[in-house]
């Protein structure tokens, strides 16, 4: 394996790393909007569910980018 090889790799590892991350940020934060929404303080629950809706948005990106290597690696340009 080159070191191009090598480096690719290790970014596609970065990027589902970071997209894992943001998956549990988003998780906590629509576990709190619940939390929020059962005691009746709506303005809370909205405000942790646009940040779950942010990490969730992130997450995406990162899952884009690393599928964008993956098919650079295994689909080369001609």
């Amino acid at each position: 394996m080159t070191q191009a090889q090598k480096d690719q790799e290790s970014t596609q590892q970065q990027h589902h790393e970071k997209a894992a991350e943001h998956h549990e940020q988003a998780a906590k934060h629509h576990k709190e909007a619940v939390k929020h929404h059962e005691s009746g303080d709506e303005k809370t629950a909205a405000h942790h569910a646009h940040i779950a809706h942010g990490h969730s948005a992130q997450a995406t990106e990162q899952e884009t980018e690393a599928s964008k290597k993956y098919a650079e690696k295994h689909n080369p340009k001609k």
